[in-house]
């Protein structure tokens, strides 16, 4: 995996410019906070956020992947303010649970999701190398 930053370009913070990899691609669908009876175990962001993270493991573990494979993340939010007040929470999570590895990632603020009481759905490619 080749993490692409530009000569000049400022480094992000939290995630990639862009990745370059090779091997076996794994897509994992968009993971809302339920749980693995989708039970929703709270409906604070953060708390959504966390669940969200470990059923993408859960999920990534099953192709023999894990976090340190995830190329791309887009995050689907109900309200950005929302989001971006519980940023300190989530990188708690999102560390705890992914670690330090940050790939590609876009954030979107919708309209709505397809769960009523999903406060974010979070969606990931990730590369097992060959």
């Amino acid at each position: 995996m080749d993490f692409l930053q530009p000569t000049g370009w400022m480094r992000p913070k939290g995630y990639a410019n862009g990745i370059a990899a090779r091997g076996r691609t794994v897509c994992v669908s968009g993971m809302i906070g339920w749980n693995a009876q989708q039970q929703f175990p709270t409906s604070d962001f953060a708390g959504q956020v966390r669940q969200a993270l470990k059923n993408i493991v859960e999920v990534l573990a099953e192709a023999d992947a894990g976090p340190e494979h995830i190329v791309r993340m887009t995050w689907y939010v109900l309200d950005k303010k929302e989001y971006v007040a519980a940023y300190k929470e989530i990188g708690t999570a999102y560390r705890e649970i992914i670690g330090r590895h940050y790939p590609t990632m876009t954030a979107v603020q919708v309209a709505g999701l397809i769960e009523d009481q999903a406060r974010v759905e979070i969606e990931v490619t990730a590369v097992v190398p060959d």
